[in-house]
Order: C-alpha cells, then structure tokens, then sequence
C-alpha cells in the first residue's frame, strides 16, 4: 500500500483556496449585493427627472421610520461642487422602503409631483419618474 503523506495537507489547502474563491465570488455576485437604501432610490428619482448620469448629494437625510418613509438631500449636477455650496433640494416619499419601493411624492425645490398632482405636467413628469424606477426595480 503507498501512503502519499503530503495528499491530505494538499486537499486541506486546495478546499481552502476553493472556499475563498467562493467566498470572492459571492460578495462580488449582484445578488449579495446590499439592497438600495431609502436615500440612493431619491438619488435615482433626481437623476431620471434631471435626465443626467451623474447627480452629486450633499447633505442627506433618510426618515425610513416615518409614515410615509422618505429621504431628503441637496444635490448638484456639476462636477467639483463642495457639499456646502449646494443648495438644490430633491425630497422623496415611498411606500415601502425595501424594493419595490413605490413612490408616492417628490419635490424639486418647492415644486412637487404626484400622482394626485392637479398639474397635469407635474403628474405626467411624476408618472415618468415612477416607470423608470419600476424599470429598474427599484
């Protein structure tokens, strides 16, 4: 009978390395992903309506303990602006505040948008913005 003495140590090492790997591989799959917080879906809303990739945040303020959950946060769309010198305000309110979210309610500044909003403009741009979260599955 031959005895390999190195086997075992080489099997512990291999199932080790491999377990790693997984572990890699795991963290990096979208599905182990953290889910979207409150904050980053009213991010999303400021990008879809402002039609632009890139929205800088400033102050943030999320309320998921509240009735309807929220978030608040001053924003830019221009690169190099310091949080400080941000003055546009985006706030969100939301059904739920794990996905599917569902918005209810954002303003821009002092504008709102809604889906009971009388404005037929304001609701149209509301009912766009939604859409394109439901698209994203947020």
């Amino acid at each position: 009978m031959t005895t390999w003495p190195l086997a075992p140590r080489s099997l512990t090492l291999s199932i080790g390395a491999l377990s790693a790997l997984a572990g890699v591989m795991l963290a990096a799959s979208p599905a182990a992903a953290q889910s979207p917080k409150i904050e980053d879906v009213c991010v999303q809303v400021a990008k879809h309506f402002l039609m632009t990739e890139t929205v800088h945040t400033g102050v943030v303020q999320a309320f998921p303990d509240l009735k309807p959950p929220g978030a608040r946060l001053t924003y830019s769309t221009r690169d190099g602006t310091e949080p400080k010198d941000m003055v546009d305000t985006i706030s969100c309110e939301f059904r739920n505040t794990a996905a599917p979210f569902e918005l209810q309610r954002f303003c821009l500044s002092s504008t709102c948008y809604a889906a009971d909003e009388r404005n037929n403009e304001n609701r149209r741009r509301f009912e766009e913005v939604r859409i394109l979260l439901q698209r994203g599955g947020l």
